[in-house]
């Protein structure tokens, strides 16, 4: 039985639902409301999941306070799409309620504070909170965790009613959300959220099973690739400091001496720390991976050699990557302008168009492949200007467009929420450079809204929603919001989603054909719909973006 929780099994946990949820996440793909190829929650969930590891493993204290601090930081610079945010949310604050006080341990009543925490900071997060999803699950689990708290009772057995709890909930989300109930699927947020939760109790009863049978809502899960692999950090320019420890220097000890003991990595760590910082000392007797910033790489490779052989040996200079970022700053500083746009998208047409239409940066993203926040912080970085005009051009992105804020000091940063590729060229067309930050703001708002946006795919599985029995396969037409109609083929389908959205104030369709598509079939759906909507200007535009035959604009 566990009373308590450590700081090593704190770590443990982490990792442990990391590792859980990266195993099971293309099922909770598959539990995507609308059956289209783009169903990536469990991708983003996993993503952000996989930073969190990342941050802890950099983590070279055992300290709560410290793997608090990590696991916080990891999450909200990995955060992925809604889900991916609102998890990062939560993680957060568990953080903030573990920090507050000193703690050795983590006991029942801590961790419950922790968990309410994490659902107010998650709740406070979404603008317009929606029940029957991923924060429904986590309130009801805090509030499993808080009445539990008021008992004798271990972690153990408390972590596992948290958990019974979250299934309980899943099991009503369909009740709570008629889009879960027609679709035949729990929230998968929500089950992302319980996996990772699962993980944790799992570890902390020593069962090192990954892979679950979820047997209940068995699906045949989506593969969904994100894309987007890079951890680099945000360099803040404004606030490159002196360097203390010169030298990056990291390597493995391989091949150890027979007098070796595991006593002695732990020696190693500590005789790292007395000369340097940032100390990675991790591994067993088969193996130790290594990192340190100091001053004396000479004496860290001696310290090490006491132990075994060197292997993967890389020495960095850092002061001259100082050097080099502080003369990258009085350049960026030389050509520094008043604002800048930065957008997301997927197709090279599409980004070429972007540019066309004054952005300076373009993130390829989009569906299937959410940027993180840090992932939009960095391209903010990119842009040598005052005020930036962020773009998400995706619904699912707006959140961490949002959380990006956080990560960059030195900049007016504006999200113009854009939850498709035509809101977010008609908001770049309002653009004014001779305007101000708020005037801007409100004509691309304003602008945005004029616009009809809907696309023309396939669907990934069979099911019945907004009226519509749907088979794998099926070319179906859609908005943000539902499925408008389904054909036998593409040039049908498109005709039928614009028949459902046209009204006489619409005088410009434009029609952005994606990668799959030829540019003489795109050419002659055209000329077909030019002829029928005789009122209205049709042009076609070789977007080039994945998973979508056509993205419609109508004006």
């Amino acid at each position: 039985m566990q009373k308590s929780i450590n700081g090593n099994m704190l770590r443990k946990m982490m990792l442990a639902g990391a590792s859980l949820l990266e195993e099971n996440k293309n099922y909770v793909d598959s539990l995507n409301v609308f059956p289209v190829p783009d169903g990536d929650t469990g991708t983003n969930m996993s993503l952000t999941m996989r930073s969190v590891a990342n941050e802890i493993n950099e983590c070279t204290d055992n300290s709560i306070e410290s793997l608090a601090e990590a696991f916080a930081k990891g999450a909200l610079k990995g955060a992925r799409g809604n889900s991916g945010v609102i998890l990062s949310q939560i993680l957060r604050g568990m953080s903030v309620s573990l920090r507050e006080k000193p703690l050795n341990e983590i006991g029942p009543k801590q961790f419950a504070a922790a968990l309410t925490k994490g659902a107010e900071t998650a709740y406070k997060a979404v603008t317009k909170p929606k029940e029957g999803t991923i924060l429904t699950v986590v309130r009801m689990m805090a509030e499993c965790a808080s009445r539990l708290a008021k008992k004798k009772i271990d972690m153990d057995d408390m972590l596992k009613q948290v958990v019974d709890q979250g299934e309980e909930t899943l099991k009503q989300t369909p009740e709570m959300l008629p889009v879960l109930k027609k679709a035949g699927v729990v929230d998968s947020g929500g089950r992302g959220l319980v996996i990772v939760f699962t993980g944790f109790y799992k570890c902390l009863i020593n069962d090192e099973t990954l892979k679950i049978n979820y047997e209940e809502f068995d699906k045949v899960a989506t593969t969904s690739s994100n894309g987007f692999e890079s951890n680099e950090a945000i360099i803040n320019l404004e606030n490159l400091g002196d360097i203390q420890f010169a030298y990056c220097t990291e390597f493995m000890v391989i091949q150890m001496k027979k007098k070796t003991t595991e006593a002695d990595i732990d020696k190693l760590r500590e005789k790292l720390m007395e000369i340097g910082d940032c100390v990675i000392c991790v591994g067993d007797l088969s193996l130790v991976k290594v990192h340190v910033h100091t001053n004396q790489p000479n004496l860290a490779l001696g310290y090490a050699l006491e132990l075994g052989e060197l292997t993967k040996l890389k020495i960095e200079n850092m002061l001259e990557q100082n050097r080099a970022l502080k003369a990258k700053r009085a350049k960026m500083a030389e050509n520094f302008k008043p604002y800048g746009i930065v957008s997301v998208c997927a197709g090279d047409g599409l980004e070429a168009l972007f540019k066309d239409c004054g952005v300076d940066y373009c993130i390829k993203g989009g569906q299937t492949m959410n940027p993180s926040a840090n992932d939009i912080a960095k391209a903010i970085e990119n842009v040598p200007a005052k005020d930036i005009y962020v773009l998400p051009n995706n619904k699912n992105i707006i959140l961490a467009a949002e959380q990006s804020k956080s990560l960059i000091s030195n900049k007016a940063i504006h999200v113009i929420p854009t939850a498709s590729i035509p809101e977010g060229i008609s908001a770049c067309i309002a653009f004014n450079s001779e305007a101000t930050p708020e005037e801007n703001q409100a004509a691309m708002l304003e602008s945005m809204k004029c616009v009809k946006s809907s696309s023309v795919t396939y669907a990934v599985r069979t099911t019945e929603l907004d009226g519509f029995k749907l088979k794998e396969g099926d070319i179906i037409g859609l908005t943000e919001k539902a499925i408008l109609a389904k054909g036998s083929d593409i040039p049908e389908t498109v005709e039928k989603v614009i028949d459902k959205q046209i009204n006489e104030d619409i005088v410009n369709i434009t029609l952005f054909y994606g990668d799959g598509v030829k540019e003489e079939d795109a050419n002659s759906l055209c000329e077909k719909l030019q002829q029928k909507y005789e009122n209205c200007e049709v042009s076609v535009i070789n977007g080039g973006q994945p998973v979508y035959y056509y993205l419609i604009s109508m004006q």
